[in-house]
């Protein structure tokens, strides 16, 4: 699939209200979200036919709009039954969920009061974020040179596809570089995240993560908290500064994408692949399953 550019897939696409042929679903090139990043966007995941936490993720796509000033023309109860009823005609049990929203071309300038509001909904089969046998042993993370801004000149509680523009140029800068992703600091120099996923660290059997004030606290970080507590391991979130690194013994990534990723070396820091990164890679595993009837 990776040779096949992603307009030429095969399939369909949900494109406000009815289902268009794949290679059809387009928009002008005068569209205000292309332009001005005036779009959110959601990532979700389908495992045996059951998009993981769909719910959650429709109400976040609903409320990172209404922070960009718009109003998605659908509530979460139809945006919810379109995306099962497109992972249904796509055949897939097992997918990736991508609901986008945006201004339409009706005006252009920074001004666009009148745009229509958009919703595409797209499904398509993508397996692991990283390469398996990187997940294995640990991927490998540069330093990255741009930070997350200051909530006050950027709205970070949204999943706004203009706050992605520094995560794929420090992917880029990253990969052109041997490593699989960057850690980002944020505007006041603390750990903050990868480009696409929260980040927790281990030492003395408990984890530590950033608190979310400048990024998005992702679903798959709250469940990841979840499973931590349920299994009794102690969570703590709070500042962290990157010259603590060198203290702490293990550190993962967590993502709709990436899932639990265990990483091996943040910059010039490395980790093991230890036991509790190595549990919560399992337990998110079982936890996204769907849960099968018991046989009467």
């Amino acid at each position: 699939m990776a040779s096949v550019p992603f307009d030429q897939l095969d399939g369909h696409i949900w494109f406000n209200g009815e289902f268009v042929a794949w290679k059809d679903a387009k928009v002008h090139v005068l569209t205000h979200g292309l332009h001005y990043a005036s779009a959110v966007f959601e990532g979700e995941r389908a495992y045996g036919g059951r998009i993981f936490k769909l719910t959650e993720h429709t109400e976040r796509l609903v409320k990172s709009a209404e922070i960009l000033g718009f109003e998605i023309p659908y509530s979460v109860e139809e945006i919810d039954a379109a995306c099962n009823e497109l992972l249904e005609k796509q055949g897939f049990a097992d997918a990736y969920v991508r609901p986008i929203a945006w201004r339409g071309s009706e005006m252009m300038g920074v001004s666009a009061q009148a745009n229509r509001i958009n919703l595409a909904i797209a499904i398509w089969q993508w397996p692991s974020y990283f390469k398996p046998e990187e997940r294995l042993k640990g991927i490998r993370l540069d330093l990255a040179e741009w930070r997350r801004p200051d909530p006050r000149t950027a709205p970070s509680k949204s999943k706004a596809a203009g706050l992605y523009m520094i995560c794929t140029l420090s992917k880029h800068a990253a990969e052109r570089k041997g490593y699989a992703d960057a850690l980002m600091l944020d505007w006041r120099g603390q750990v903050a995240e990868a480009t696409g996923a929260n980040v927790f660290f281990v030492k003395d059997g408990v984890l530590h993560t950033p608190t979310p004030d400048c990024f998005l606290d992702g679903i798959t970080r709250r469940t990841v908290i979840e499973l931590a507590k349920r299994r009794g391991y102690e969570v703590v979130e709070r500042a962290i500064m990157p010259e603590e690194l060198e203290s702490f013994e293990q550190c993962f990534l967590t993502g709709t994408a990436a899932e639990v990723t265990p990483v091996s070396e943040v910059g010039p820091y490395r980790f093991s692949v230890g036991e509790i990164a190595s549990n919560l890679m399992n337990d998110y595993m079982a936890e996204v399953q769907p849960k099968r009837m018991a046989a009467e």
